[in-house]
């Protein structure tokens, strides 16, 4: 099994993602976004379920981090809760995997440590703990994660809850833990991204902020609005 260093550069990798009911739905619009993202210098993917990631594979070369986004009735993990969820996005074609490290209960009362442990012998591809919080990130690492993200801070009760990336998190687990350390999780500028790298960050996923164009556009229709508003005339 590779390194998740030997699969994943050092760089800018591109969540190409969109929830049903958003204008870009579709494997074929996330297939053209990831090449849009390869010209553009991203050095990966993340994206998420076998269809999308299937599509992506056959449009670029840039190694992708797959996940599958799946509820189930039994517990508040949904990326990538099982093994069987791992599966079919590695054999869509995704070079890592990413899933939800959080202390909250998986499926089934699925351990974090077996899953791991299962998708590294039977997948064979590195795993990207996506974490909320330090004792996460630190726990994660022990059970043989190979990359810890930042993902989910923000989103996950315990967290900071703030509209600006997690960069003490960041900076904190990529001195506590001896495995790469990914930030994502509302980077929304060039400049927290190199914020995050300076922060001791391998890698930087950003997702809203060059994926989905009409929160993007939102955003400078808000603020072009506020301005009318307050002008004269």
């Amino acid at each position: 099994m590779k390194r998740f260093e030997q699969i994943i550069p050092r760089g800018l990798i591109v969540s190409c993602q969109a929830p049903v009911g958003e204008p870009l739905h579709g494997s074929m619009f996330m297939a053209r976004m990831a090449v849009a993202a390869e010209a553009g210098g991203a050095v990966g993917i993340r994206a998420n379920g076998p269809a999308d990631i299937r599509a992506i594979r056959e449009s670029v070369r840039l190694p992708i981090i797959g996940i599958f986004k799946v509820e189930y009735p039994d517990s508040p993990v949904y990326i990538t809760p099982t093994f069987e969820d791992a599966r079919l996005v590695v054999e869509a074609g995704a070079d890592a995997v990413a899933l939800d490290a959080t202390d909250r209960p998986r499926p089934g009362g699925e351990s974090l440590e077996a899953l791991i442990a299962r998708i590294h012998k039977e997948l064979r591809v590195p795993v990207m703990a996506d974490v909320a919080r330090d004792e996460e990130g630190i726990q994660a690492a022990r059970l043989g994660a190979d990359a810890i993200a930042s993902t989910l801070s923000g989103y996950v009760e315990g967290s900071p809850q703030r509209p600006e990336p997690d960069l003490d998190l960041v900076r904190r687990l990529a001195a506590k833990v001896s495995v790469s350390v990914v930030a994502e999780g509302r980077y929304q500028t060039p400049e927290q991204a190199a914020q995050a790298i300076a922060a001791g960050a391998y890698a930087v996923v950003v997702g809203t902020a060059i994926t989905r164009p009409h929160l993007i556009t939102q955003g400078f229709a808000e603020a072009v609005r506020s301005e009318l508003s307050n002008s004269p005339g």
